[in-house]
């Protein structure tokens, strides 16, 4: 399974940072050069974004991060391989994390987008239905709640043609667009799933501070375009918490500690799949 780094030319200190850890795995790369906000035509950003959208107007740094993103995906398609794998240059990946990164043949048929990276604190849980043992170490679950962030992924060919032949503009940058079933429109299509426990998170430690949060402080400040923004933001991240309180009442889905094993982390019994999926080679199996 082909790698895909994502990396600004500017950026060549955690080109540097990634080769180190990646080549620690055993793992080459393909580089992808990222669209740069601070050089990027405005008319090449424009032409592929809505105005607004459920998290308001999208700022120019996501924008040409999600653009990256495309660049990716668009390289992945042409190799004819049937999955890849798709890195931020400011993710940390786990010491045993190789035998995952470096095949696809032990993720289970149907699952075409898959989130490798716990975002956010070291405790976050997600909501997880639809949940298969993938080896004696890790399993996977269909991703029912917000959980962003776009630093480490899989997909599939399907997926990222879909992703691709899309003629809409995009109204969301590229993590929410993927992960973020309470506002993407695409969730339903693209039915991302989390490996738990997750083996990749970002780390200032490697990428220091995010290249897009310079654009991103003209969206805060506190006037009622920031208001209205925020309440439209509340409506879609609420619009869909009946139905996954009922998921989690009728024990279709648990909240899963994404760092943790499914079976330690949930509330509710694990629903394992009837069909099994391959186990990953090299791996200790129950």
């Amino acid at each position: 399974m082909q790698v895909y780094l994502i990396n600004l030319a500017r950026r060549n200190d955690r080109l540097h940072r990634m080769s180190g850890q990646l080549g620690g795995l055993g793992l080459p790369f393909l580089r992808v050069e990222a669209v740069d906000a601070r050089t990027a035509p405005d008319c090449e950003i424009i032409a592929q974004f809505d105005d607004a959208g459920p998290l308001g107007v999208i700022p120019r740094g996501d924008k040409c991060c999600t653009l990256s993103h495309m660049r990716a995906w668009q390289a992945f398609v042409q190799s004819g391989d049937s999955h890849g794998l798709v890195l931020e240059d400011d993710v940390a990946l786990n010491a045993d994390a190789a035998p995952i990164l470096s095949q696809s043949d032990w993720i289970p048929r149907g699952v075409d987008l898959l989130k490798l990276e716990r975002f956010g604190p070291p405790n976050q849980r997600v909501l997880l239905d639809e949940q298969m043992e993938v080896s004696a170490h890790h399993s996977i679950g269909r991703l029912r709640s917000r959980h962003t962030g776009a630093a480490a992924y899989i997909l599939s060919r399907r997926s990222a043609k879909t992703l691709l032949e899309r003629k809409e503009p995009w109204t969301l940058p590229v993590d929410h667009l993927l992960f973020n079933p309470n506002n993407s429109p695409l969730a339903d299509i693209l039915r991302p799933y989390q490996l738990t426990p997750a083996i990749a998170h970002q780390s200032e430690a490697l990428g220091g501070r995010s290249d897009i949060e310079e654009w991103r402080t003209a969206y805060r400040r506190r006037d009622w375009s920031h208001v209205r923004r925020e309440l439209v933001r509340a409506y879609f991240e609420l619009r869909l918490l009946p139905s996954q309180i009922a998921r989690w009442l009728r024990r279709e889905a648990s909240l899963i500690r994404v760092d943790n094993r499914v079976n330690d982390a949930s509330r509710h019994p694990v629903r394992i799949s009837a069909a099994r999926p391959p186990r990953l080679p090299g791996l200790r199996t129950k």
